[in-house]
């Protein structure tokens, strides 16, 4: 089944339903309830999230494995339980994307992953000791995880 998603950064969407992720609580600092997520190059490192219902809300959000090897979410145990994600491994894990003209600046938000299981999202907050708000994406001086 598809869904027409209007959105004033790509235009009219055809999006199958199964692209499309819940998001009970909203996503913080933007709101928005129903994404679609889209992937614009087939092997991009690069996705959007993009509001089904706002047509001026869109997020690009990667993989942060592909940037952090050694990238690890972390929740309490009612964090867990809230989003009904017991295991993180078991969701895809998306982190926000901080867009800038300058490449160096280009960064992605390691505090506050979305994790997305059987269609639903939430966006946590990751208790690891090393995951920062803005960690820069193409810098190569990229920091690790501490084991």
């Amino acid at each position: 089944m598809i869904e027409i998603v209007d959105s004033t950064r790509f235009g009219e969407l055809k999006v199958p339903v199964e692209a499309l992720i819940d998001f009970p609580e909203g996503m913080i600092g933007v709101g928005g309830r129903r994404f679609a997520l889209l992937e614009r190059e087939e092997s991009g490192a690069f996705k959007w999230l993009q509001e089904a219902s706002e047509p001026h809300l869109a997020l690009p959000v990667t993989d942060p494995f592909a940037f952090f090897p050694d990238y690890e979410v972390i929740l309490s145990d009612d964090e867990a339980a809230r989003i009904g994600v017991t295991d993180p491994a078991t969701a895809q894990v998306l982190v926000v994307v901080r867009a800038d003209e300058d490449p160096g600046r280009i960064s992605a938000n390691l505090l506050a992953p979305i994790l997305v299981s059987a269609g639903v999202g939430h966006q946590v907050m990751n208790e690891a000791s090393w995951a920062p708000l803005r960690e820069p994406l193409l810098s190569g001086g990229r920091r690790q995880v501490a084991a």
